[in-house]
This record gives C-alpha cells, sequence and structure tokens, in this order.
C-alpha cells in the first residue's frame, strides 16, 4: 500500500482589479453573459466566457427549463457553442461569475462536476491545459489546468 496526496494550485484574488488584464476582460464578458441567462426557476443566474487560443471569446450563460433536467449550465453552453462554431480552436481560459438576488455572489461559484468533465475532455482534446477563473464580487480564484478542479479525471476510454 502507498500513501498518495493530492495538492491542488490555485490563485486567489480580493477583487477583479488584482487581476490581469486579459483575466479581467474575460470575467467582465462573463458578467455581460449573465444577461442571456434564462433562469426562472432558481433565479440563479451564471455566465461564462471562454477565451479561446486565437482570442475569440465565447460566451454562454445558464438556460433552465421547466422540464427539469432538460437546461444547460452556461459553461458547457460556452463550450459546447465554441466546439461547434470554432471546431480545432483550443480553448485557453474560461471564467465563470454567478449572480443571484440581485448581485454577484460574494464568493465564487463553482462548476458542476458534468461542467467539469467537459472542461476536462476540452482540455484533453485542445492538447494544452485549460486555466479557470472562478470570480466572485470578494475573492476570485484561478486555476492553471481544469485537473486542479477534477483530480483523477476520467480519461480511460
Amino acid at each position: 500500500m502507498t500513501d498518495r496526496h493530492i495538492s491542488i494550485d490555485f490563485i486567489e484574488y480580493s477583487s477583479f482589479d488584482e487581476m490581469e488584464p486579459l483575466d479581467k476582460e474575460l470575467v467582465e464578458k462573463a458578467i455581460d453573459a449573465l444577461k442571456g441567462s434564462y433562469s426562472p426557476y432558481s433565479r440563479f443566474k451564471v455566465g461564462a466566457a471562454l477565451r479561446l487560443e486565437d482570442g475569440t471569446i465565447v460566451k454562454g450563460s445558464n438556460q433552465e427549463n421547466n422540464a427539469y433536467p432538460a437546461g444547460l449550465c452556461a459553461e458547457r453552453t460556452a463550450m459546447f457553442a465554441a466546439g461547434a462554431n470554432y471546431p480545432g480552436v483550443a480553448f485557453d481560459t474560461i471564467a465563470i461569475v454567478a449572480f443571484h438576488e440581485g448581485r454577484i455572489l460574494a464568493d465564487p461559484a463553482t462548476p458542476c462536476g458534468v461542467c467539469r468533465q467537459v472542461m476536462a475532455e476540452y482540455q484533453t482534446k485542445g492538447g494544452k491545459p485549460l486555466k479557470v477563473i472562478l470570480a466572485g464580487a470578494e475573492k476570485s480564484y484561478k486555476f492553471s489546468k481544469v485537473d486542479d478542479l477534477l483530480p483523477l479525471i476520467f480519461d480511460s476510454i
């Protein structure tokens, strides 16, 4: 038997102003994506902005449906739109922000497990790390790769 340890590295920011300009811009695009959220049931809006390797930014927002669970998370909305419209272009960074009760959440919301796995798939497909920014009003996190959000990624097929 061997004891193992998984370590997760990330940067924590106390404000958007501490971020690099490109990351701050991506967070602003994720905030703008909140306008497209269709969330009449949960009233929990999520916006995502995905920067591709060529600099293109693709936005997504959560889309709910009365026939739950037929909706889709903001992260997957952005990633699937990018995959469909920009095939072969690797993903560089995704920023995610959540809004509830009239404000951006103080602490960042984290992606669901399905979104993390989809991020992992696109990271593998792109052949380079996909950086992830989880943005909150009072603190934000930046991860250098999806593996830090989803250790032991499913890639066994």
